[in-house]
């Protein structure tokens, strides 16, 4: 979950009671978007701000406000896939999961964009020896859609959308028919979960290794 925006009018109250709603329901996750609320990457005037303050800044703040309000994430992506060193240091440090790398490159990334590349639950060691676990997100809910039938599935399969995709009624058909058909094929977990049982014997890789433009 996004926290509440006050420079664009969001109110926190309401994100307060949403995020308690949903940490009862499940594991729950820090996003973070870096321009606007409907703009999850990062622009380039942002990006200057951001760097100014501190990438990792803004994702340390917005932990502070989920804290304040009693609510702990276990679980962090970065709007539009968006990652830097900064962030994966500030995960680590908040003890979060990172799920902002992905198996495969978003396709609409412009040349030379940063993101996050890891194929399967990996430890990334980080510059300042931290470490940061990451369980990659593997599929849009197009891509299971095209993958289930020539059952080209990975290990793990970690399926992203939106909470807009519940109210588009084109979406909402595609959720309900490629997740019964995936949890038939499937063992069904949550986040939280396979992290505990796959990051502690995972292969560690370097920060250097998983970066990419």
């Amino acid at each position: 979950m996004r926290p509440a925006d006050a420079v664009f009018g969001e109110d926190e109250g309401d994100f307060v009671e949403r995020a308690r709603e949903a940490a009862a329901r499940g594991p729950l996750g820090h996003h973070t978007h870096w321009t606007a609320p409907d703009h999850a990457r990062p622009s380039r005037e942002s990006l200057v701000t951001q760097c100014h303050k501190g990438t990792g800044e803004r994702v340390r703040t917005e932990g502070t406000t989920f804290a304040a309000h009693g609510l702990s994430p276990t679980l962090f992506c970065g709007g539009g896939w968006y990652t830097d060193v900064e962030v994966a240091e500030t995960c680590a440090e908040l003890g979060y999961v990172d799920c902002t790398p992905r198996a495969q490159r978003p396709p609409y990334l412009s040349e030379g964009e940063s993101w996050a590349s890891v194929a399967v639950p990996t430890t990334v060691a980080l510059p300042s020896g931290r470490s940061l676990g990451a369980i990659p997100t593997t599929h849009s809910l197009g891509a299971l859609a095209r993958a289930l039938p020539h059952r080209e599935l990975p290990q793990v399969v970690h399926v992203y959308f939106h909470d807009t995709d519940l109210v588009d009624a084109r979406r909402r058909s595609l959720l309900r028919i490629v997740l019964p058909l995936l949890a038939r094929r499937a063992r069904v977990t949550d986040l939280d979960t396979l992290a505990r049982a796959e990051l502690p014997r995972a292969e560690r890789v370097a920060w250097d290794d998983v970066a990419r433009l």
